[in-house]
């Protein structure tokens, strides 16, 4: 039967990832929605129009804050785990969960964790 353990650090690796992944794609949308903004800016567009892009805007920066602190909460559950299951340390799964918290931290604006 499978170690429950593995299952655990399995789901976590993959959350962290995937957090680390969305915070990405957020700044990411925001810079092209900047981009998009001063294009129309530069087409004379209606201010209504550029408003509304700019609400945009200003909703994808709010969520790269929020990535932030979730995987932030999400690297601390994962380090617990490798912490706390150094038995397991030779299994590729432990592995990956380790470079996944490297390569996430770099996700994170003081790489304290």
């Amino acid at each position: 039967m499978a170690d429950p353990r593995l299952k655990t650090l399995k789901i976590k690796t993959g959350v962290v990832r995937r957090l680390a992944k969305e915070k990405v794609v957020y700044e990411e949308e925001a810079e092209q929605q900047r981009a998009r903004i001063e294009k129309f800016k530069q087409e004379g567009k209606d201010e209504y129009d550029i408003r509304k892009q700019e609400e945009v805007l200003q909703e994808s920066l709010m969520m790269v804050p929020d990535c932030q602190r979730k995987l932030a909460k999400a690297i601390e559950e994962l380090k617990n785990i490798i912490e706390n299951e150094l038995d397991l340390k030779d299994l590729e799964d432990y592995q990956t969960a380790v470079k996944i918290i490297e390569d996430a931290k770099l996700q994170l604006p003081n790489q304290d964790c």
